[in-house]
């Protein structure tokens, strides 16, 4: 699957798993890490682009691969045929150069089976720890309605999240 250690952030839509990360992801890039981000959404059509530039329209015009580059980020659109599948996480680890990174971060892709923090609020409801055996931490923000013997990392905390973090590369 990769050559990098990968670890998921899981949770229900709202529950606040992209504030939780873009908390922890510049504590990681602070310690040197070069970080890969994979994120899931629900969303069947989404743009990185805006109308009226000239790669979405190039894209509208009809190309199935859009590449935009320049000096500092390049980006590619892929567009899917409407009947294929929505890609696995495997697929998309692939377009990523893992040679240059030290980390995998994945928002989202929580029915697959890879190490993941789950992103939990007690007040939502919604523990997928009782059903997940690939998740191995709770980042809650209250005290958990149930035991575990999962470890239960402080989301208001993320430098915590990130010692943790540290000690799975190690």
């Amino acid at each position: 699957m990769t050559k990098i250690p990968i670890l998921g952030f899981v949770a229900y839509s709202g529950t606040g798993k992209t504030t939780l990360l873009l908390k922890i992801i510049p504590l990681l890039k602070a310690k040197g890490l070069r970080i890969g981000m994979i994120k899931h959404t629900h969303h069947k059509k989404f743009d990185i682009d805006h109308p009226g530039k000239d790669s979405y329209r190039l894209r509208q015009a009809g190309a199935d691969q859009m590449l935009v580059a320049s000096r500092k980020r390049w980006a590619l659109m892929v567009e899917m045929d409407e009947k294929l599948e929505e890609p696995d996480l495997e697929q998309l680890l692939a377009q990523l150069d893992q040679n240059k990174l030290d980390l995998i971060l994945v928002e989202g892709f929580k029915h697959e089976r890879f190490p993941k923090i789950e992103v939990h609020r007690p007040s939502l409801k919604h523990p997928l720890f009782r059903f997940d055996p690939s998740i191995i931490a709770i980042a809650s923000d209250a005290p958990l309605a149930e035991p575990t013997d999962l470890p239960v990392l402080d989301m208001n905390q993320p430098e915590l999240i990130v010692a943790f973090i540290e000690e799975r590369l190690d």
